[in-house]
C-alpha cells in the first residue's frame, strides 16, 4: 500500500500527459481524424480510401484502388520496384522457392481431357508408373475431363499438402479399364538448371535459366557431375536469365574465384557499402569459363558475369547484357500482398555500375530492346554506345564499361534464322509442343527403345511431319502457314520439342544447341585455346 501511495503521483501525471496529447490531436470538427496520426501523407490517403468506401455513391472495391494506387506510387520510383497482388503470391513464391508440392506431371488439356505430357523424373507419379499419354479423368472421384475444367481448377485439385494422398484415375490407350494410382504428394522441383552435358570431351556445359533458392544445389550437382565426366572447361549459359537472388549468384561466383577476391559491392542510399569476397577454394578456379550473356541476361546472371570478367577470369561471350544493376528485397504489406523495393545499388569488382539509365520513364527503358535492334547493336558491336567518362580498367589492364550491362569479351550477333519471330511465336504459343504431342500420340511405340543418345543424335524429322504441320496450323490458327525460307529451322525444333517430351531433362537444349552459333564459336575457342 505505501508503495503505490509512493507512485500514485507518478501515475496520475503519466495520466494528464496522455490525455493533453490524445486531446492535442482530437479534432471535434471532423470525425474521419484518428487517434495518434499527424495530418500526413498517409493520413491523406488513408482518408481518400475511407471516403470512397463510406461516402461514394456506388460501390467500389477498395481492394483494387490499393493495387493501383500502389503500382502509381511504384511507377515513379524506378523500373524495378513492383508490387505482387496476394493472388500472384503463391506462384511468385514458389518458382523463386525452386519447388511446389504436387504429384510431378506436366499436362496441357487436350480433346476436353487431361494429358500428361511427361511424368517428372524422380516424382512421385513417375515410381507410381504414370506416363507420357496418359489421361487423368478422374481424382479422388472427381471428374477431370470435360469443357468446364480448367487449369486453375485442376491445379488446385492436383496439390495439396506434402505426404496427403491422391488417387487418380487413368486412362491408357490399348488399356480395357481405368488404371488406378495411389499417389503421395511431395515436393516438386521447379528447376532452374536447364541442361548440364559434355559439349566436347574437355568442355562442360551448364544452362541456368534463374536464380532461385535451389539454384546454387542443381548447379553444384551438375558441376560436380561433369568433372567426374572429364571438364576442364565449362560453358555457363545465362542468355535470358533474368536473375533472381542476390546471394545465389555469389554462391555461383565463388566457384570460380580463389578466396578473397572481391565479388561486388552494393551502397544504399545512406551510403552503407557491404563488400561480398570469395569465401572458399572453389570447385572450378583453375578450369575456364566461357559466360554466354545476350540482351535478355539481367540482374544476378550480369553480377556473375561482371564479376568474374573485372577479376579476369574466364571469357564473356555473346552481346550486351540487359543492364540491371538495382537490387530488390521483399516486403510484406499485411494483407498476403508484397511490394518488392529497391534498397541499394550493385558496383561490379572495378566499381563500375551497369545500370541502364530510366530518367526517361519506364516504358522507354523496358522499350530498349528495340532501340538495340534499331541502331544495329545486336549485329555490330561497333554499334554499342560506350562513355568514356565510364571506363574502368581490370588488374590485368583490360578495359570495361559500365553505363548500361555487360559487354563481352567476344561478341557473337544475333542468329536471325534462330530467332526467327515465326517460329518464335509458334514457341512462346505452345503451337510446337503441343503438335510435337499430337505426333507421339499417333504411335509412341516407334519410339519404344530408342535412346536419348540415339534420338539426339540420329533422328531425323521428315518433310511428311512439316507438312502436317502447317495443316496443323491451319486448323489451329486458320491462316496458312508456309516454312520454305527456314523448313530445317523449324524441322529443328519439332525434333528439340519431341526430345523434351521423350526424355525431358535439358533434351530440348541439347537438340537447339546443335546448331547454336554462339555455342559454336565458344567450342571454337577452346579448340584454339593453348595450355
Amino acid at each position: 500500500m505505501n508503495t503505490y501511495k509512493k507512485y500514485l503521483p507518478l501515475i496520475i501525471g503519466a495520466a494528464i500527459a496522455v490525455g493533453i496529447f490524445i486531446g492535442g490531436k482530437l479534432n471535434f470538427n471532423d470525425s474521419s481524424d484518428r487517434l495518434f496520426t499527424s495530418n500526413s501523407k498517409k493520413d491523406k490517403l488513408n482518408r481518400l480510401i475511407d471516403y470512397i468506401d463510406y461516402e461514394y455513391v456506388d460501390y467500389i472495391n477498395t481492394d483494387s484502388i490499393v493495387d493501383v494506387t500502389v503500382n502509381g506510387i511504384l511507377d515513379n520510383l524506378d523500373p524495378h520496384s513492383v508490387y505482387i497482388p496476394k493472388e500472384d503470391m503463391e506462384s511468385v513464391t514458389e518458382n523463386m522457392k525452386g519447388d511446389f508440392v504436387g504429384i510431378g506431371v506436366s499436362f496441357y488439356p487436350y480433346n476436353d481431357s487431361i494429358a500428361v505430357i511427361r511424368a517428372i523424373e524422380g516424382g512421385p507419379s513417375a515410381k507410381a508408373g504414370i506416363k507420357g499419354g496418359d489421361r487423368i479423368v478422374f481424382a479422388n472421384g472427381d471428374t477431370l475431363y470435360g469443357r468446364d475444367v480448367n487449369n486453375g481448377d485442376l491445379l488446385k485439385r492436383l496439390k495439396g499438402p506434402v505426404d496427403t494422398e491422391i488417387l487418380l484415375e487413368v486412362y491408357r490407350k490399348g488399356e480395357p479399364d481405368l488404371l488406378k494410382f495411389k499417389i503421395k504428394r511431395d515436393h516438386i522441383p521447379i528447376k532452374s538448371v536447364d541442361a548440364s552435358y559434355m559439349l566436347t570431351q574437355k568442355l562442360g556445359y551448364i544452362k541456368v535459366n534463374r536464380f532461385a533458392e535451389s539454384t546454387y544445389k542443381e548447379f553444384k550437382k551438375a558441376l560436380n557431375n561433369l568433372q567426374k565426366d572429364g571438364a576442364t572447361e565449362l560453358v555457363l549459359d545465362l542468355r535470358g536469365n533474368p536473375g533472381g537472388f542476390l546471394n545465389i549468384a555469389e554462391q555461383i561466383t565463388d566457384e570460380f574465384l580463389e578466396d578473397d577476391k572481391l565479388m561486388l559491392f552494393t551502397k544504399n542510399k545512406r551510403g552503407k557499402i557491404e563488400k561480398s569476397f570469395a569465401t572458399r577454394r572453389g570447385a572450378f578456379e583453375d578450369g575456364h569459363v566461357y559466360v554466354l550473356i545476350d540482351e535478355n541476361s539481367a540482374s544476378a546472371s550480369e553480377i556473375v558475369a561482371g564479376a568474374l570478367q573485372d577479376n579476369d577470369k574466364g571469357t564473356i561471350v555473346g552481346r550486351r547484357s540487359y543492364g540491371k544493376g538495382l537490387v530488390q528485397r521483399e516486403m510484406k504489406l499485411g494483407d498476403g500482398s508484397a511490394v518488392r523495393l529497391t534498397v541499394s545499388r550493385y558496383y561490379t569488382p572495378t566499381g563500375r555500375s551497369i545500370q541502364r539509365s530510366y530518367k526517361k520513364g519506364n516504358a522507354d527503358y523496358f522499350d530498349d530492346y528495340y532501340s538495340r535492334v534499331d541502331n544495329g547493336e545486336l549485329l555490330d558491336p561497333e554499334k554499342i554506345e560506350v562513355a568514356d567518362s565510364l571506363k574502368f580498367t581490370t588488374p590485368n589492364g583490360k578495359v570495361v564499361y559500365g553505363g548500361g550491362g555487360i559487354i563481352p569479351d567476344v561478341f557473337v550477333a544475333l542468329d536471325t534464322s534462330m530467332q526467327n519471330e515465326t517460329i518464335t511465336f509458334l514457341q512462346r504459343r505452345g503451337y510446337i509442343n503441343s503438335f510435337a504431342f499430337e505426333v507421339l500420340e499417333k504411335d509412341r511405340t516407334v519410339f519404344e527403345g530408342e535412346t536419348r543418345r540415339d534420338f539426339i543424335e540420329n533422328y531425323k524429322v521428315g518433310d511428311s511431319i512439316v507438312t502436317d504441320f502447317q495443316d496443323y496450323l491451319k486448323i489451329k490458327r486458320r491462316t496458312n502457314m508456309v516454312f520454305v525460307a527456314y523448313k530445317d529451322e523449324v524441322k529443328q525444333y519439332l525434333k528439340a520439342a519431341l526430345a523434351d517430351q521423350l526424355f525431358g531433362s535439358g533434351a530440348f537444349e541439347e537438340v537447339v544447341n546443335k546448331k547454336d552459333v554462339m555455342i559454336n564459336e565458344v567450342i571454337t575457342l577452346s579448340e584454339e585455346k593453348e595450355y
